[in-house]
């Protein structure tokens, strides 16, 4: 098993082969199948420019597939030694297809390979990330719909201090995810950019066609500077992990406002058992355990926000092994973010509203406002208010 780099006399330590490589290897099935789609793009490409005739380019596009079909099945694995995703397809399609195996990686770097992989997977995941969202939405609305008049106080400083609404509290996070969707949209719109074709950083010694695998890969445009697509590493990342560290704030502020108002001392909304956890000690529990990991995951989104950050600044231009590790971040910020909105809608589709604590709670000062702006009418405000606060 040769790694791409590895010559007969090659002797690296074992010790800093596996140090290099990390948990690269395991993260890069998440990308397997978006190599393997680049790489038939590729493979494409080069029958065009005349590298690979017609019968290689066949049995090229056949290998790929086959472990794409594979991959599905979890029948692929990567080894550690491969170090990552490209070795493991190379080693593949060599290993069935003999030495037209080795002519995938022509007018290729693993560096321009990988971002191509990563930026199809991008591209997909904030697809689904969207759709959770509107997921979501949907299921706010139906909330608001089946409490469509229920009134309830609103707070400043956690003291009561206006009347409001379960329309108007649970509308104002439609509005926030609505936002949301905007910053997902401009993440999308930044990365769809094919990097395939930019080598390591400083274009090639051969003339691609690089507007062709954009087309075939779906890319709205090609990244036309080769020393930028290895800078945008990590800015690009960090823009998306920015728009799922906006979601999760929203999510966190929900989740807080939940937790405290299904305080049974409160009551204005109810938790359904399908929905809370219990005590291994106390009987009578029901924890809203779910919330509170939500409100938690938002810390761990946004840290991974500063990890990209810190990881890829003060970098010298040009691609660098530190961005080895700003997929995992990535990766993990998007399931975190999917599953944390997922659950959400089973969280708005499990909760009821007392309305009986809602009107009770519904006490006289809260309307004390709206008594000064009564009373200002005949004469001005700031004595209307000094003469409602003085008969309190």
């Amino acid at each position: 098993m040769k790694r791409l780099w590895e010559s007969k006399d090659s002797k690296l330590n074992e010790k800093v082969a596996k140090y290099t490589v990390g948990n690269d290897y395991i993260l890069d099935q998440k990308i397997l199948k978006y190599d393997c789609i680049a790489s038939i793009a590729h493979a494409k490409m080069l029958n065009k420019i005349g590298i690979l005739n017609q019968e290689e380019t066949e049995k090229l596009v056949k290998g790929l597939e086959e472990i794409v079909e594979l991959d599905k099945k979890k029948k692929f694995k990567i080894k550690a030694g491969e170090e990552d995703c490209h070795t493991a397809i190379e080693n593949y399609l060599t290993e069935k297809i003999g030495d037209i195996g080795k002519k995938i990686h022509y007018a290729r770097s693993r560096n321009d390979q990988v971002l191509t992989a990563l930026r199809l997977y991008y591209k997909d995941e904030l697809k689904s990330n969207k759709q959770s969202v509107n997921e979501l939405l949907k299921n706010i609305q139906g909330f608001i719909k089946k409490y469509p008049d229920v009134k309830f106080p609103g707070y400043t400083h956690t003291r009561k201090a206006m009347p409001s609404s379960i329309g108007l509290w649970a509308g104002s996070f439609i509005e926030a995810l609505l936002d949301d969707l905007k910053l997902i949209d401009n993440s999308f719109d930044l990365i769809d950019q094919c990097p395939l074709g930019t080598g390591a950083g400083y274009g090639l010694p051969v003339k691609v066609d690089r507007e062709f695998t954009a087309k075939e890969l779906g890319f709205k445009k090609v990244q036309r500077n080769p020393l930028y697509v290895q800078n945008s590493r990590g800015k690009f990342e960090s823009t998306i992990l920015h728009s799922l560290s906006q979601e999760m704030f929203d999510l966190n502020k929900i989740s807080s406002d939940i937790i405290l108002f299904s305080m049974p001392e409160i009551g204005y909304l109810e938790l359904s058992d399908e929905i809370c956890t219990g005590s291994s000690i106390m009987p009578h529990k029901k924890n809203p355990d779910v919330l509170e990991l939500v409100r938690a995951n938002y810390h761990v989104v946004n840290s991974y926000e500063s990890r990209i950050k810190n990881i890829t600044s003060n970098l010298i231009s040009g691609y660098n092994r530190d961005l080895q590790l700003t997929k995992e971040p990535v990766m993990r910020g998007f399931d975190i973010t999917k599953s944390s909105l997922d659950v959400m809608s089973v969280v708005f589709e499990k909760m009821t509203v007392n309305e009986k604590k809602c009107k009770d709670a519904l006490t006289e000062e809260i309307y004390s406002a709206e008594k000064a702006m009564n009373l200002a009418k005949d004469s001005n405000f700031r004595d209307a208010y000094r003469k409602v606060k003085n008969n309190k």
